[in-house]
């Protein structure tokens, strides 16, 4: 079973930079995609970029030009490099891997496709301040 753990997370002014990471350990699919996502209470949980194993990535709109998905070369350890952060970017912010069969890298992060298929970390605090 896969077993995620953020951190990283912490509290920076509009404009300063971030870097996420996430462990992984225990047994990872042989053909899967790694991603973040990141949620503000009361309101979804939302996709913000994803990565496969082929390192072809994806991102949310928002965050295109300032974020950067990656992943070392053991594939043991998710990043997520964050600049020019702005005070909507503040959330809880989570890892998740999941088989590349049961969803494409947008299906899951956009649509809610294969999300039954998700290991989830538990998360790491972001706070932009204006």
């Amino acid at each position: 079973q896969v077993r995620l753990v953020e951190s990283g997370g912490d509290s920076v002014p509009a404009g300063g930079s971030l870097r996420l990471s996430c462990e992984v350990a225990g047994h990872t699919y042989s053909n899967y995609c790694m991603g973040w996502f990141r949620q503000v209470p009361g309101l979804e949980r939302e996709g913000v970029a994803a990565i496969g194993s082929d390192g072809d990535a994806t991102y949310a709109d928002s965050v295109k030009g300032r974020f950067t998905i990656s992943q070392d070369n053991a594939k043991t350890t998710l990043y997520l490099q964050m600049n020019n952060l702005k005070p909507e970017d503040t959330a809880m912010y989570y890892c998740v891997a999941w088989p590349r069969d049961m969803a494409s890298m947008s299906g899951f992060l956009f649509r809610n496709e294969g999300r039954l298929w998700g290991s989830w970390g538990q998360g790491t605090q972001v706070t932009v301040s204006s």
